[in-house]
């Protein structure tokens, strides 16, 4: 298999991934929004965001935003894979009064150059510096998969290949949560810039470890992005794991973590966001925020110092919990 370009990029440490922009479980104003967006595009800035995000509000926001603050420049990565249909009333995917659309899978290549030129008309952009293929995988599709797949080979990707080379996004990958589908796409010759792979490279969880994306990716040089590293709040606070409540097994090892960083003056969420970028094949950490002052906080805890002590002490905790 051929390696891929390497996506020369310089890119921070620390994105913002703009799912709450969306009103993801909790509404927010436009005006927070707005405030979320100002420490978000503050120096050098990288924004995620996709169609799904609010079915459109997520997207629709930054471009107001970007708009009235010119001087703003962040880099920007949306994503495809879903079309938005215009619909009154639509389903729940856990976004509090989003826009007004339908989010429906579409890896056509029709699709993708529709769900694309959609997403640049509502952020106001002519390009993107990332274009993500969204979602793709057995655990979202079930027994689609297969199907979906050849879609995505024959159709999706082309259109993606072909959105790249007419220079309106400077890099294309694939953004998952499944490990296994990342090995699938590069088993299948299809070869991103990036790959953003959504909490499966955390203190609670090895999948990108032991599978071997991690190793993969950086043999073929492709940008890995780890998005997601709270594994949905447990890891700064909350009792949430992977979009539900956290099993007690879980819990306990989140507690045991938890002391860990205690007895060394260190604080979980801080070791939660520092811990992926340890791994030399780790390029970026991307987090969401609903307010301003939780984004800032963030970037404390990613500056923040830790002992290599605590890490030794974490190590050997992830080593025993989670083989």
């Amino acid at each position: 298999m051929p390696h891929a370009k390497t996506w020369n990029a310089i890119i921070p440490k620390l994105a913002y991934g703009a799912a709450h922009l969306g009103n993801l479980y909790t509404p927010i104003t436009d005006a927070i929004a707005d405030d979320i967006l100002d420490a978000a595009t503050d120096g050098s800035a990288f924004v995620d965001t996709a169609p799904y995000y609010g079915h459109g509000l997520s997207e629709l926001r930054i471009g107001n935003y970007l708009k009235t603050h010119q001087t703003r420049l962040p880099m920007i990565s949306t994503k495809v894979g879903r079309r938005l249909d215009h619909c009154d009333h639509p389903s729940d995917f856990g976004f509090v009064n989003p826009a007004p659309f339908e989010p429906v899978f579409d890896y056509s290549a029709a699709g993708i150059c529709e769900t694309f030129q959609g997403s640049l008309n509502r952020l106001g952009l002519p390009r993107v510096d990332l274009l993500l293929l969204h979602d793709i995988g057995a655990m979202t599709h079930g027994s689609s998969h297969p199907d979906q797949m050849r879609l995505v080979e024959q159709e999706a990707w082309p259109a993606m290949q072909e959105i790249k080379g007419s220079h309106r996004a400077d890099a294309i990958g694939i953004g998952v949560n499944e490990c296994e589908v990342v090995l699938e796409c590069l088993d299948r010759g299809l070869t991103p810039d990036a790959i953003m792979l959504a909490g499966r490279h955390t203190l609670l969880d090895a999948s990108a470890e032991k599978s071997g994306v991690i190793a993969r990716c950086k043999s073929l040089g492709i940008r890995l992005l780890i998005a997601a590293p709270f594994n949905s709040g447990i890891l700064a606070g909350g009792n949430q794991f992977n979009y539900a409540a956290a099993p007690e097994p879980i819990l306990a090892v989140a507690r045991k973590l938890s002391e860990i960083c205690a007895d060394f003056r260190a604080e979980l969420p801080a070791a939660a966001l520092q811990f992926p970028l340890r791994q030399p094949g780790v390029s970026m950490v991307v987090a969401g925020a609903k307010s301003r002052d939780e984004l800032c906080q963030q970037r404390i805890w990613m500056n923040s110092s830790i002992p290599e002590d605590c890490w030794t002490a974490i190590d050997a905790i992830r080593n025993r919990y989670l083989s």
